[in-house]
C-alpha cells in the first residue's frame, strides 16, 4: 500500500472534522494505522504536506490517531516508509508536476501539491481523501492523467457535496 494523504485523513481521524460520520472516523483511523504498519507515505521534498499537517494537527502531546502518524511520519522519513518527490513550483501552489494545466487553476491552492505529488512519483499513489467533497468535481479529470482518488468516506462526502452543490447532478465516485 502506498499513498498521498491528503490533511483531512489526520484531522477526521482527530475527530476534527465535526461533519465526519463515525463510520468516516473509524476509517480515516483504520487506514492511518495500517500505513503505520506495513504503508509507504508519499511526500514532497519541500516540506509542504508535512507543513500542513503540522500546522492543523498537535505534536506536543499527540492528542489524537492523525497526530500519533505525522509524529510517526516525521520518526520514518529516512526510511523506507516514506518516499519523498520533488515539486517545481512554477509560481505560489502552482507546480510543473500538476497533471492537468487545465484543472489547475479550479483546484484550491493548498490542495494542487497532493496531485501534484502523486503525479511525479513514478508508482502514481493513488490519493487518500475522506470530507473534502470538492474533489468529487477534479477526480475524473485526475484520472484521465493517471491519478487516483480514493475516498475513504464515499457516505460522508457524497452527503456534503449534496448539500453544498443542490443544483449539481448527483455525485459520481471511482469505483
Amino acid at each position: 500500500m502506498k499513498a498521498v494523504i491528503d490533511t483531512n485523513v489526520l484531522l477526521v481521524a482527530n475527530g476534527q472534522h465535526p461533519d465526519a460520520s463515525d463510520d468516516c472516523v473509524a476509517e480515516c483511523v483504520k487506514r492511518l494505522q495500517a500505513m503505520q504498519q506495513s504503508g509507504i507515505t508519499v511526500i514532497d521534498d519541500g516540506f509542504r504536506i508535512l507543513g500542513e499537517y503540522k500546522h492543523k494537527t498537535c505534536l506536543n502531546p499527540p492528542k489524537g490517531v492523525g497526530d500519533v502518524f505525522l509524529k510517526w511520519l516525521l520518526r520514518h522519513l529516512a526510511t523506507t516508509r516514506v518516499e519523498q518527490v520533488t515539486l517545481n513550483e512554477r509560481a505560489k501552489d502552482t507546480f510543473a508536476e500538476f497533471p492537468d494545466p487545465e484543472l489547475e487553476p479550479l483546484f484550491d491552492a493548498p490542495d494542487r501539491k497532493f496531485p501534484a505529488v502523486a503525479y511525479a512519483h513514478d508508482d502514481k499513489p493513488e490519493i487518500w481523501q475522506a470530507a473534502d467533497c470538492k474533489w468529487i468535481d477534479w477526480w475524473p479529470a485526475l484520472r484521465t492523467k493517471g491519478v487516483e482518488v480514493k475516498f475513504l468516506c464515499a457516505d460522508d462526502v457524497c452527503n456534503s457535496y449534496r448539500k453544498k452543490f443542490p443544483a449539481k447532478p448527483e455525485p459520481e465516485l471511482p469505483g
